[in-house]
């Protein structure tokens, strides 16, 4: 049989209960193998209960010093009574001092503190009792993820500026540097906000017209990483030069929000929008648009393209790709059968062959291929090429060569380039 025989308002500070008979300290703390919350309880005295239902600041400290035996316990261990029992004359009972002597000597819960209106620079200096005079039942949790935030940062040497707190702040990235980052100017001082909105200005500047597209050879919804790196390093670059003071936090955090609005943008950008805007840059040679072409990859698997449908070219081979592509399946053709002529994408090597028909066979000997390469520039240099073989077939790509027909000096050439990277 269980009864509550004292509580807070305040649902997670330690219930006291009667338990068959005998009056136990009753809390929940970390959880279990299904995560589901734990609950340990451990024996009391009534001169203890006195104390938690008549002192706030005891009670408070009392959980602070219990909890670290709760982490002790993981999963599915168990609470070691004995070692909780030793703490409630020390931490109830005991003059301040020696109360803050204790603290001094024992593991103990700083956010829990912190959480109830702790003073931190009391509590930094080791005098506990002092620093919970103005404890609240009512936590406020915000404050003791600030607080850790704070002393993570100061870990790495990092120590913010009204600005550098302000920019975080909007971005929402203060307490955590891995949050997806969003505008939200309610966060920020209102004395602030002009000048943050200035060290804004910059960076949109700075990155006016660049973009971050989608990369289907890492699935349907991976971003382009060389564009968000070149993003990221013209807004870090820009946003230095008109603000030296801002420590690094500061930077890194206008750059990633520039560079995830950017790859919201490109998500939210129909795929053959791509092919359309080519289609008014297409040069002489570049008109000739193919009507049906046939996809494979590496696998064998095959997927046919026409130009009757509601997609591009396009649109459909980068689908296929993102639906394809693998660790152990990198090579990608775009052939138009009629023409004898098609295209092998190398993403293992960031390099493109261009295979021409230049003698069809005739049952008594084989087909006569031309094959040539090229090295390729990332994501965009392979989405220039699929365009312009579709808008013109191989004819179209030799404006972007160079092309080499001889497979060792192609290998020499990228040799050389992976080694000046």
């Amino acid at each position: 049989m269980r009864d509550i025989v004292f509580t807070r308002r305040s649902g997670w500070i330690p219930n006291v209960i009667r338990e068959d008979g005998e009056l136990r300290l009753m809390l929940g703390a970390g959880a279990d193998a299904n995560h589901d919350p734990r609950t340990f309880t451990f024996s009391i005295a009534e001169a203890h209960l006195a104390v938690i239902q008549e002192d706030l600041t005891r009670h408070l400290l009392l959980w602070s010093a219990i909890l670290p035996l709760c982490d002790d316990a993981g999963t599915r261990g168990r609470l070691d009574e004995n070692a909780a029992v030793a703490l409630l004359d020390p931490v109830l009972l005991s003059p301040p001092a020696d109360v803050d002597a204790l603290f001094r000597r024992v593991r103990w819960d700083r956010s829990r503190l912190i959480a109830h209106g702790a003073d931190i620079d009391l509590l930094e200096r080791g005098q506990v009792c002092a620093a919970m005079r103005a404890a609240t039942e009512t936590p406020n949790e915000r404050r003791a993820q600030e607080y850790h935030a704070n002393r993570r940062r100061a870990e790495r040497g990092t120590v913010l500026g009204p600005l550098d707190a302000a920019l975080l702040r909007y971005t929402g990235q203060y307490l955590h540097g891995s949050t997806v980052p969003r505008r939200t100017p309610d966060a920020v001082d209102p004395a602030l906000l002009p000048e943050v909105m200035r060290v804004i200005a910059v960076a949109e500047q700075a990155c006016a017209g660049m973009r971050i597209g989608l990369d289907p050879r890492r699935g349907h919804r991976a971003t382009d990483k060389r564009a968000w790196e070149r993003m990221e390093t013209t807004v870090g670059a820009a946003v230095r030069r008109a603000h030296p003071e801002l420590v690094d936090d500061a930077v890194r955090t206008v750059g990633f929000l520039m560079c995830s609005e950017a790859a919201a943008r490109s998500r939210s950008t129909p795929a053959d929008d791509d092919e359309e805007a080519a289609d008014d840059r297409a040069g002489p040679g570049e008109r000739g648009r193919k009507t049906a072409l046939s996809f494979t990859d590496d696998k064998g698997v095959e997927k046919k393209w026409r130009r009757d449908g509601s997609r591009t070219a396009s649109a459909e081979f980068w689908d296929f790709v993102a639906d394809r592509s693998a660790g152990d399946n990198e090579v990608f053709t775009i052939e138009d059968e009629e023409m004898g002529e098609g295209i092998q994408l190398h993403f293992y090597a960031d390099s493109l062959a261009r295979v021409t028909t230049v003698r069809e066979g005739d049952g008594r000997s084989d087909p006569e291929y031309q094959v040539e390469y090229c090295l390729v520039d990332g994501l965009d240099g392979y989405r220039n090429l699929v365009s312009a073989f579709v808008r013109g077939g191989c004819a179209a790509l030799g404006q972007h060569g160079p092309w080499m027909s001889d497979v060792t000096e192609f290998e020499r050439a990228r040799r050389r380039r992976r080694d000046a990277r």
